[in-house]
């Protein structure tokens, strides 16, 4: 049986907002799990496993924060693709929903005073609607049909409003992947200029979606597991 489907197949951890699912996406040919790290913990540390050797590669894994993150408690969904093998190739995680501003990461991106206030009382606005930050999006190199599976990881990014039931995602991007995230419904906000992060060969901008006003994409669900609530954490 195919890994991706056999998982939603099998018995997962608890959970207070979400759900293991499966999905395919034709055009690339990969499959999609979208969990909570706790539910597979094992797809979890392969995802972020192949994050830092993705960032490695650029020389860029300190923006990882990997020891912060490795655990997962700071992930409320992750995207991890998968090939024909089950080897996970890509993915993608989401933060949130933020219940304060500096839970967000781009406060430590941007250093100036004012920019900073700026993202705070933009983040502020949102949170009762719902905001969460997307982070660490990867693709492994020399894949076939990787450029279909790189668009597919960026509309899956878009899913984590659908799945964490919020109107808001934020994410930080440099200049030669902001074209592709816009596929998607991102959009970059001028009011901020770039920032050198992580370092100064990158300008990295902040973009937002907003659920209201994107269409979501549409992918083959292959299965689906519910993750029962949990007492006073169910909403």
């Amino acid at each position: 049986m195919n890994r991706a489907v056999r998982l939603v197949a099998e018995p997962v951890a608890e959970s207070a907002q979400s759900q293991v699912s499966v999905h395919r996406d034709h055009a690339s040919g990969y499959h999609f799990v979208a969990a909570p790290p706790h539910a597979v913990p094992d797809l979890w540390h392969e995802y972020i496993s192949g994050a830092v050797r993705a960032y490695r590669h650029f020389g860029v894994e300190a923006a990882l924060e990997y020891e912060r993150v490795c655990t997962g408690e700071s992930t409320a969904l992750f995207h991890a693709a998968l090939d024909a093998r089950g080897v996970v190739v890509g993915g993608l995680r989401a933060q949130g929903p933020y219940r304060r501003a500096e839970e967000s990461h781009a406060l430590r991106e941007w250093t100036t005073p004012e920019e900073t206030d700026r993202i705070r009382r933009m983040i502020e606005a949102r949170i009762p609607a719902g905001v969460i930050e997307a982070k660490a999006a990867w693709v492994a190199e020399e894949l076939p049909h990787r450029r279909e599976l790189t668009l597919a990881l960026a509309q899956m990014g878009a899913r984590f409003m659908d799945l964490l039931d919020v109107r808001f995602m934020m994410a930080t991007a440099a200049d030669s992947v902001l074209e592709l995230w816009e596929t998607c419904g991102g959009v970059v906000d001028n009011r901020i200029p770039a920032t050198p992060y992580p370092d100064a060969r990158y300008r990295t901008r902040l973009m937002w979606w907003d659920r209201r006003r994107i269409r979501a994409p549409h992918f083959a669900t292959v299965g689906e597991t519910p993750v029962p609530p949990r007492g006073e954490d169910s909403r």
